[in-house]
């Protein structure tokens, strides 16, 4: 709990999800919020939600596909309070589909905000932490970034980005005393579900799909338990933090014979087309 009071944090995507639940644990122990979000009311309303609680927040529009508007957040960050003490790279979208649906402009769209998003808000903040000396980067992946993702590989693609730009920059920054982790949870409980794009799926099908999700059958983590658990990570300054328990196993397992997972995505990715609407 200490560790975090009287600190500076950003958390982008932080009207919703693991976003809000992220900085809602923040203001709980005692770090200086800043709610960082598209969408200004949810931002707002999470904000004023720590505020009340007696926690200290303001919230800050910010479209992280644009780098403008992610260097003004910093540097407007920066100049407001003196330092960044820690980054939370987490907005992030979906589009999927089967692969030969996609167009360019749906790839570029989920690789603008979720790889370029955070990518940007690495770049700038990190010679910021490095003058200070100190500073944490937290980049939030999914467990896309680690396994494959047929049927989603736009979102795959940016989220094993994620990994591979954390763990690098994590060596780099750690003799100049920037430390950078990155975040690869399951299947959380936020909104990301709901405002998924499903490219060439028949809606009765997407809606079947909606009704497996929120009737339990697919197990998820609630965001304030997510929330805590990367908390957690972050205090011991872990490079990967992968949970849940199953997600933490079906990574060793698929490092030790990656047929097995392929032969089961591939059944799953032939159950998808047959519902796609122009087969």
């Amino acid at each position: 709990m200490k560790q975090f009071k009287d600190t500076v944090a950003i958390a982008t995507g932080g009207g919703s999800g693991i976003g809000q639940a992220l900085c809602q644990e923040l203001g709980q122990r005692g770090s200086i919020v800043v709610v960082a979000d598209i969408n200004d009311d949810q931002a707002a309303h999470v904000a004023s939600a720590i505020k009340q609680n007696g926690g200290r927040a303001h919230a800050v529009h910010v479209d992280v596909s644009n780098e403008e508007e992610v260097r003004k957040l910093i540097n407007g960050t920066v100049s407001e309070y003196g330092r960044l003490d820690y980054l939370f790279n987490n907005a992030g979208i979906s589009i999927g589909g089967d692969a030969r649906d996609l167009t360019l402009e749906q790839w570029r769209r989920v690789l603008e905000v979720n790889l370029y998003g955070v990518l940007y808000g690495t770049v700038i903040a990190y010679p910021i932490m490095v003058g200070q000396g100190s500073g944490h980067i937290v980049n939030v992946s999914s467990a896309a970034g680690l396994f494959p993702g047929p049927i989603n590989a736009p979102y795959c693609t940016s989220k094993y980005g994620i990994v591979g730009l954390s763990l690098s920059l994590r060596v780099e920054g750690s003799d100049l005393g920037v430390n950078v982790s990155v975040v690869c949870p399951g299947a959380i409980r936020t909104n990301i579900w709901q405002a998924a794009t499903a490219v060439n799926l028949a809606p009765e099908q997407r809606a079947a799909y909606e009704q497996q999700i929120t009737s339990g059958k697919i197990k998820m983590m609630d965001a304030s338990e997510a929330a805590r658990t990367i908390l957690g990570g972050v205090s011991h300054n872990q490079a990967i933090i992968i949970f849940p328990a199953g997600v933490r196993l079906a990574w060793r397992l698929y490092r030790l014979s990656p047929r097995l997972l392929d032969r089961l995505l591939l059944n799953s990715t032939r159950n998808f087309r047959k519902y796609r609407l122009n087969p």
